[in-house]
């Protein structure tokens, strides 16, 4: 076999290994309608623009606060079942991880109750942040506002929520954002794995400088929305290992061609 016909085979397997990969990332997964739960808007931006009150009562937007990945929430303040957990799992996770809150990334959590306050902000946050080194609480922002605008951040990012009472029926889930505020993961659940948020934080660091190895992560590992966790990319892998020894064969043809 020559060395055109080598070349020929890895393109082949490589288009091969990367249309299979395709058609495992997507084949049967559709987002339903819901009226209460998420419709992803994987890649849209989040209006930057709106306005809220943080826990000290200061008027502040979304543009003014994230400028690195941002992991954002949305609870509400007397939610008597989901929303402590999920703020508990967020500070778990927070204080497990080995990236620095404030340097690396933020965390906004936004109530979509207008009845909440700033007051109760500042008081919901004391219960979760003593994990946190004091210098990094700051970095950890509680929201308050308008019904017109947490209308448009939840519908932004495709949350959906519905009264029931003096509660609401709504979904467990944080996202990441980017700096320039496009949404790039979804995590669902109580409680985070450190590896599946760190790796969330990487995706929402494009364009930004970041340390190869983290590179490397996010191209082996792929966020697999029917389990809703990081998955290995075997395909990936394989094609690289392929393509390596392809190469490797045609090097070694080559020196003992030109030895004859």
């Amino acid at each position: 076999m020559n060395i055109r016909h080598l070349t020929t085979v890895a393109i082949f397997l490589v288009l091969l290994v990367q249309v299979n990969a395709q058609k495992l990332k997507t084949a049967g997964y559709k987002q339903p309608e819901v009226e209460v739960g998420v419709i992803e808007h994987l890649g849209d931006t989040i209006p930057l623009d709106l306005w809220f009150y943080n826990e000290n009562s200061e008027q502040v937007t979304l543009r003014s606060l994230i400028d690195r990945p941002t992991i954002m929430s949305f609870v509400y303040f007397d939610c008597p079942n989901l929303c402590s957990p999920l703020m508990d799992g967020i500070a778990d996770v927070v204080s497990k991880m080995d990236m620095t809150l404030g340097n690396e990334y933020k965390v906004i959590t936004i109530s979509f109750n207008t009845s909440d306050t700033p007051e109760k902000a500042r008081e919901k946050k004391q219960n979760f942040v003593q994990r946190i080194s004091k210098e990094n609480q700051k970095d950890w922002i509680y929201l308050t506002g308008t019904e017109e605008n947490i209308s448009a951040i939840t519908a932004a990012a495709g949350y959906k929520y519905t009264p029931q009472g003096l509660d609401f029926a709504h979904p467990s889930v944080i996202m990441v954002v980017s700096p320039a505020g496009k949404i790039t993961r979804y995590l669902y659940g109580l409680t985070y794995l450190p590896f599946d948020v760190k790796m969330a934080i990487i995706e929402g660091q494009k364009g930004i400088a970041r340390p190869t190895a983290n590179r490397i992560l996010e191209y082996c590992f792929a966020y697999n929305p029917a389990s809703q966790t990081y998955t290995l990319q075997v395909t990936r892998i394989v094609g690289i290992i392929t393509i390596f020894f392809l190469v490797l064969i045609m090097v070694i043809l080559l020196i003992r061609r030109r030895k004859k």
